[in-house]
């Protein structure tokens, strides 16, 4: 994973969500909650990349505008905010040294811990 960094647009997306109340605090497990491939496309297919681009902390810029490739670093089911998503963002995204996208993680889990 390189190249990525915090896709400003899906921060405040979240952001945005979480202010308005759009977000599940429970502690379930993210790898079964998360957006399958079916899933995603299908999202992309009514909504287009536009719109799924929001479901993303992470941005590489180095792939093509228009493709699943460009967009890394999930955080939600399409409907709703998973403190859980944050949780394996947060975590990966500073395996992978992308502090950036860590540190918006982290953030947007503590405002669901604040208002949960």
């Amino acid at each position: 994973m390189t190249a990525s960094k915090l896709n400003g647009t899906g921060y405040d997306h979240a952001k945005r969500l979480i202010e308005q109340g759009r977000f599940v605090a429970d502690k379930d497990d993210w790898q079964e909650v998360q957006p399958s491939a079916q899933q995603e496309n299908a999202f992309i297919e009514a909504h287009g990349f536009g719109q799924f681009a929001e479901w993303y902390l992470g941005v590489n810029e180095q792939e093509p505008e228009e493709t699943k490739a460009r967009y890394s670093f999930p955080y939600g089911d399409f409907d709703k905010v998973h403190r859980s998503g944050l949780v394996a963002v947060e975590s990966r995204a500073g395996q992978y040294k992308h502090h950036d996208i860590e540190r918006a993680a982290r953030h947007l889990r503590e405002l669901i811990d604040e208002r949960a």
